[in-house]
């Protein structure tokens, strides 16, 4: 005698528990379809837990034990064929678990507007003008339209530039997707923050009706996010835009494109932390869909897939180079000095006809505070952290607790004055407002957003990230503090840089200065002659020997030491290098844990991912089985880290 059964995915963090679990079906749930949402018991734990079914088949086996299911929340599908494998694939390689990555696609079920979608969207129909339109922004790139029709992989690099107000890769990624929904398929964009979205959302809604886009925002709320994920499961192609949980859309996709993958908002933060940019790759092979990652300056993963032939290096049919002048800090009239004369001059002529765009590493007044007799930098008494002041005269504040400091006294030589060792925002939107008489004087930073600014003469202080689109373009880019920024301990503070750097410069009008300042070196010279790819092959040839990112992968271990230490002896039954494992050692803010580095090529991440996930698991079930109350995970990891500390 057969019965029915569901193979049911659990919405659980456990590791334990991710697998499909079978469960029997009883004939008054009727008939039950794949995707749907389900309560299911657990019997581990005696309670019912939420659930997806994954697989409905026919058990010949009805004398095996299996508890039912306990009810169908909702009768629609939320989880195509499509959204599992790619969940399950994407997990299996970070070594985590698939429910985590369904957690961040599909949102909380809203009753009400479930009720109301009738998932009848109709077929996008677009005008002969937006197609036009898009061919012709298409063509400005070469061998685009061809990557496009062909469903290829490429690297973009994106002409810097504003036109028609909005920064030119709005309307490259816009016109791709045209492109792709006038052949009758949907588009996945996807991009780091809302200032970026909102951008990109201009600029589609130049070429496409509103029906026909879709977007994909943290913003939204509950309602609105999930009335967009129901549209994007619908036959009907569209345009889904949003950051980086955008990428596992469940549309059937004929494009997914990535904007500027270098931005550290596109690492997912939540286990099992999946670049965005992965993400994608592993889509592209499984749905065979055209694959565009875009940005003004190219990372050293992408340049590592443009050399392995794995993306087609697309570039301008005609390139356009921002004017770049380098000062170095050879150049500088004094140490403290910040803005070179040349750019300085450049910033007073620049005034007469519009803004002009300085761009500083931090916000804020003064960040840092040193003893004014020692030079020791300021700290707070009760935490450590460094003190710093909001204007001039302040009371200092720590940046960490947030404590005044009114009665500070520096421990090496007890003085009580201090003295302003950096510049923020804010500081130098003083200086140089002293400086420009009658030039009005913009701030735009996390604490003051500022989206855009006209054509007026304005000096637009903005910290990296936070820059403004100005109308026309800025009429010059100033750009301090770039040694500073150098100094930061990151393996990637190179690329970083470059990037910041070179986004700021797209937002110059053409043939306006960009000058950087007190810079020299190879991230200077790749800016002033726009060859950031060059610089990322470069950087890959240099990181190749060490086995550092992403030369090869990196997975960071961290637990209990007699957890890590049973993890890394497995490790240490593969065919590894001998140096493929660096630690472990002692954690420093917890004497009890420890942590380690294991450096694999690509080719044996599958091996390495499974081994340390059954570690993972084991360490769970041992937990379980051992004391109750026990909270602290043995064990943890993390694939694919970007920056390993050293």
């Amino acid at each position: 005698m057969s019965r029915r059964i569901a193979r049911v995915q659990l919405d659980s963090p456990l590791p334990q528990l991710d697998r499909l679990f079978d469960y029997a079906l009883p004939a008054e749930l009727g008939d039950v379809s794949p995707g749907v949402r389900v309560r299911v018991p657990l019997r581990s734990a005696g309670r019912l837990v939420d659930g997806y079914v994954v697989e409905v088949a026919e058990e010949d086996d009805a004398e095996r034990p299996l508890s039912e299911v306990d009810n169908v929340v909702s009768q629609i599908a939320v989880l195509p064929d499509r959204l599992y494998r790619l969940a399950r694939r994407t997990a299996d390689r970070a070594a985590g678990s698939a429910s985590d990555i369904l957690r961040l696609v599909i949102p909380k079920r809203q009753v009400r507007v479930e009720k109301a979608w009738k998932a009848d969207a109709p077929v996008p129909v677009l005008g002969p003008d937006a197609i036009a339109r898009a061919s012709a922004v298409l063509s400005e790139y070469e061998g685009l339209s061809a990557v496009l029709e062909e469903r290829g992989r490429a690297g973009v690099e994106a002409i810097p530039g504003i036109r028609d107000d909005m920064p030119r890769w709005t309307q490259l990624l816009a016109a791709a997707a045209t492109h792709t929904l006038a052949a009758g398929a949907s588009s996945i964009l996807v991009v780091p923050d809302h200032r970026d979205l909102d951008r990109l959302l201009t600029a589609l809604e130049t070429m496409l009706p509103a029906e026909a886009i879709v977007r994909h925002d943290s913003r939204q709320t509950n309602p609105d996010r999930y009335r967009g994920f129901l549209r994007s499961l619908e036959d009907a192609p569209c345009v889904v835009v949003g950051n980086r949980s955008a990428v596992y859309s469940p549309v059937r996709a004929g494009l997914v494109a990535i904007w500027d993958d270098g931005d550290s908002l596109l690492g997912e933060p939540l286990a099992p932390y999946v670049h965005a940019r992965d993400a994608a790759l592993l889509r592209q092979e499984q749905e065979s869909s055209a694959l565009l990652v875009a940005a003004h300056s190219r990372t050293t993963d992408v340049e590592r897939l443009v050399i392995h032939g794995w993306l087609q290096d697309v570039r301008a049919a005609r390139r356009v180079l921002p004017k770049v002048v380098l000062s170095t800090q050879h150049e500088l009239e004094a140490p403290t000095q910040r803005v070179h004369s040349s750019a300085f001059a450049a910033a007073r002529t620049a005034t007469e006809s519009g803004p002009v765009l300085v761009q500083v590493s931090r916000p804020g007044f003064s960040p840092t505070l040193v003893c004014a007799e020692c030079r020791a930098p300021a700290r707070c008494a009760p935490c450590g952290g460094p003190l710093g002041a909001r204007h001039r005269g302040a009371v200092p504040v720590c940046g960490w607790c947030g404590r005044s400091a009114r009665a500070w006294a520096c421990p090496s030589c007890s003085s009580t004055q201090l003295r302003l060792a950096s510049s923020g925002s804010e500081r130098t939107a003083d200086e140089l407002g002293r400086a420009f008489p009658g030039v009005r004087v913009i701030i735009a930073d996390g604490a003051h957003p500022v989206e855009s600014v006209s054509d007026k003469p304005a000096l637009v202080v903005a910290t990296r990230g936070a820059e403004p689109i100005a109308e026309g373009g800025y009429r010059a880019v100033v750009l301090l503090d770039g040694s500073r920024m150098l100094q930061a301990p990151d393996l990637r503070v190179g690329e970083s840089c470059l990037r910041w750097w070179s986004n700021a410069a797209a937002l110059a009008a053409p043939g306006a200065p960009i000058h950087l300042v007190g810079v020299d070196g190879p991230v200077a010279r790749a800016l002033a002659t726009w060859n950031q790819s060059g610089y990322a092959r470069s950087e890959l040839a240099e990181r190749a020997p060490l086995h550092m990112p992403p030369a090869a992968r990196v997975a960071l271990i961290e637990g209990i030491g007699a957890s890590v230490e049973r993890a890394l002896t497995s490790l240490r039954a593969l065919p590894l290098p001998a140096d493929a494992i660096l630690g472990p050692v002692p954690i420093e803010s917890d004497e009890d844990r420890v942590r380690a580095l294991v450096r694999f090529e690509y080719a044996a991440g599958a091996t390495v991912a499974t081994t340390l996930r059954a570690a993972v698991v084991a360490e769970a079930v041992k937990r379980r089985r051992g004391k109750a109350g026990n909270n602290r995970i043995p064990l943890s990891l993390r694939l694919d880290i970007l920056d390993p500390e050293l």
